[in-house]
């Protein structure tokens, strides 16, 4: 057995804990507490922590089923969005920050049309290019869940070929390994095992619960919703995938939460491909990443433990 099988079996309970890596740093939710820890310059860790209703007391609009998994979807973009930015301030030296507070209109302005061109070409990429071009393929449009299916394994392939090429950068290869630091310590955690470096470094590295297998997920749910639009023209397409796109997210989130919740064989192959995808969105971390993502963890785990449960 693989020590990846071996570390998975001491999973003793399901966190609600979920976080995500940032510039040198990691960002954490808990049920009550959420927690950024982040290496600065000088080699000190930074930890900012602030108040959140993910347990007992969250609105009801993160328990309603399909409504939570787009609430979720929202609030993680937004903040992962404000903390990769935060994070990213705290590596600039006294210098640069001081150049960057005489410059910050045209930083905001410029960060605000990076933004904007980011969410557009996500549009290109697996809204509209994947219709266009099976809309060029006269046998693939002859039936909608061939058409679907199509659009699908296209969409799919460029996530997997865009999140292949990224990863040969350095600096978001360093960020996949905080990504792997993220979810050896919440496997540690989840383990009932003391968070010390050496116990989670002995920790797998793929966790079911992860962003990219939600990613993963949304796609092969897609499919199927869009086998149901009768739509042909591409244009049409894409605005009914706008318009499905909270249905497909909400489902989507329920399915994930039913893997992570779950181990059988179903669960396991909602599972697979985004497991299998994490070979390339994660990394084995060093040990100062580890003690970075501990310091995040350790703040948001509730006094209550009952709480902390999935």
């Amino acid at each position: 057995m693989s020590k990846e099988k071996n570390t998975q079996c001491c999973e003793k309970f399901k966190s609600k804990i979920g976080g995500q890596a940032l510039i040198e740093g990691i960002m954490m939710l808990g049920p009550t507490k959420g927690a950024m820890a982040c290496r600065l310059p000088d080699g000190t860790i930074d930890l900012e922590t602030w108040e959140e209703r993910n347990g007992k007391n969250a609105p009801w609009y993160k328990k309603t089923p399909l409504v939570r998994g787009c609430v979720s979807f929202v609030t993680s973009m937004i903040k992962g969005y404000k903390y990769i930015m935060k994070s990213a301030e705290k590596q600039l030296t006294e210098e640069e920050k001081a150049e960057e507070e005489n410059s910050s209109a045209i930083f905001n302005i410029i960060m605000g049309i990076g933004m904007v061109l980011g969410v557009l070409i996500s549009v290109f990429l697996f809204m509209w290019l994947p219709k266009f071009v099976v809309g060029l393929i006269k046998p693939l449009t002859v039936s909608r869940i061939i058409r679907s299916a199509s659009e699908g394994i296209i969409k799919i392939a460029i996530f997997v070929g865009y999140m292949a090429l990224t990863s040969l950068m350095k600096d978001i290869r360093r960020q996949f390994e905080y990504h792997g630091a993220e979810h050896k310590t919440i496997a540690c955690h989840e383990a009932q095992l003391p968070l010390t470096i050496e116990n989670v470094r002995k920790q797998t590295r793929f966790h079911k619960r992860c962003g990219t297998s939600f990613i993963f997920i949304t796609l092969i749910i897609s499919i199927f919703v869009m086998c149901l639009v009768p739509f042909t023209i591409t244009w049409q397409r894409v605005v009914a995938s706008f318009v499905l796109l909270p249905l497909i997210v909400g489902i989507s989130y329920e399915c994930i939460r039913l893997a992570g919740n779950r181990d059988n064989m179903l669960t396991k192959i909602l599972s697979a491909p985004g497991l299998a995808m994490q070979r390339i969105t994660t990394r084995e971390p060093d040990d100062s990443m580890i003690e970075i993502a501990i310091t995040a963890l350790t703040a948001c785990i509730p006094e209550d433990k009952e709480e902390d449960k999935w």
